[in-house]
């Protein structure tokens, strides 16, 4: 009887989690419980803002539209970019040609370095609005539905100066929310209290890491 071992020098993989939902259902707020576990969380709309900033990008981004998408500080404007994309499909795959691979690399090395450090995070945390669009889905272990009524994610994005109006318009330019759910292996409801939120985010934590687990047990050939 033979059996195959991992190697002694194999780093351990650290489960990799990918959230998705809809806009304003609270994804952040799961992903900070996530982050008060252990778990290291990459903010893939955090490093979109990033990569926005960066020389060879704005340099890129006026080249296309010209020098009045950025801000009386010379920085790429958000605001202005996203009237832009949000209106043209053709140029909102423009730009997430140019953006999607900087963060795709910035998340691998992250990772790389992650599987090397002390302690190991429980779990590594994909927050990707676009994660099924870019098929970030492939790199995750699993991943999480954050559901949210309409009613509570339209209160939500009201605070960041959006209407309806807004919210629909930015949902129109993603996968819909029911193919999303299809494809996502849990779902966590963000309609009761933080303290509720929590335990669902441990309990998932927990199942994700137990699966993995298991999968990674040596096999036993006769």
């Amino acid at each position: 009887m033979s059996s195959t071992l991992p190697s002694p020098t194999q780093p351990p993989r650290i489960p990799v989690i990918g959230i998705v939902g809809g806009i304003g259902a609270g994804k952040s707020a799961v992903a900070r419980l996530f982050a008060a576990r252990g778990c290291l969380v990459m903010d893939s709309d955090a490093d979109a803002r990033v990569a926005l900033q960066r020389d060879d990008v704005r340099a890129a981004l006026t080249g296309w539209w010209g020098h009045s998408i950025l801000d009386a500080a010379g920085q790429v404007s958000r605001s202005a970019i996203a009237a832009i994309i949000f209106t043209d499909p053709a140029k909102r795959s423009d730009l997430e040609s140019l953006i999607h691979p900087i963060i795709h690399m910035q998340r691998r090395t992250r990772i790389a370095a992650a599987a090397v450090s002390a302690p190991l995070p429980p779990a590594i945390i994909i927050d990707a609005p676009l994660l099924f669009e870019a098929g970030v889905d492939r790199e995750c272990d699993a991943v999480i539905f954050v559901d949210s009524p309409l009613d509570q994610r339209q209160q939500r994005v009201h605070t960041r100066g959006w209407d309806d109006a807004e919210l629909a318009r930015r949902e129109a330019a993603q996968m819909p929310l029911d193919a999303k759910l299809a494809r996502s292996d849990f779902v966590i409801n963000n309609v009761g209290s933080l303290v509720d939120l929590d335990r669902q985010v441990a309990d998932v934590l927990d199942r994700v890491r137990r699966r993995c687990a298991q999968a990674a047990l040596p096999s036993v050939n006769p």
